[in-house]
């Protein structure tokens, strides 16, 4: 009989808040899953150090060199009725403490759909954050009883792509930029 090989996921704790959640990664670290706040703006431009140059241009789209305040701040401050951002934070002292992993989703304007993006920390890889943080994102566009989740992803972001497909999200080619595929789940 042949193994199966399972995808590492980690193991979670709800911690009693809505969207509150400690996780144990399948390599022993530890981590907390909670919705972004106002005062992680400052803890977002640290983290943004941390990151490859590919993992910057896969999340969006283009090289940036840093996040400035006003970028972090509006990256921070959400509107919690139209969007949900969650994110992974070391569980380590708040001066040692970086955000490893975003997932953000956001209803666009004719209230039927939202458009998402997910970016993890290269360090933090193949523990199974994005596919939890996109499970979370399905999971709150549900309760708002949208129609359509999607997002825009680049052709060599293969593990994205395979993401996707694994949740059955359905690939779309843009005509007009052969570079982009959007992936879109129906809800």
């Amino acid at each position: 009989m042949a193994s199966s090989k399972r995808a590492a996921r980690p193991v979670t704790h709800h911690l009693g808040k809505p969207w509150c959640e400690a996780l144990e990664l399948p390599d022993g670290r530890r981590a907390i899953l909670r919705p972004i706040q106002p005062v992680d703006a400052g803890l977002l431009q640290e983290s943004f150090k941390q990151l490859t140059p590919e993992e910057i241009r896969f999340r969006f789209f283009r090289p940036l060199k840093g996040l400035s305040d006003d970028f972090a701040r509006r990256l921070a401050e959400i509107d919690r009725d139209e969007a949900l951002a969650l994110v992974v934070v070391e569980l380590k002292p708040p001066p040692e403490a970086l955000i490893v992993a975003v997932a953000r989703c956001s209803v666009l304007s004719e209230g039927d759909s939202a458009e998402f993006a997910i970016i993890v920390g290269k360090a933090w890889t193949r523990q199974g954050l994005a596919t939890l943080l996109l499970k979370r994102l399905i999971e709150w566009c549900r309760r708002k009883r949208l129609k359509r989740l999607y997002g825009d992803v680049l052709d060599d972001n293969i593990a994205m792509l395979a993401l996707a497909d694994s949740l059955g999200f359905q690939r779309f080619h843009d005509p007009d930029d052969p570079e982009v595929v959007r992936v879109e789940l129906p809800l």
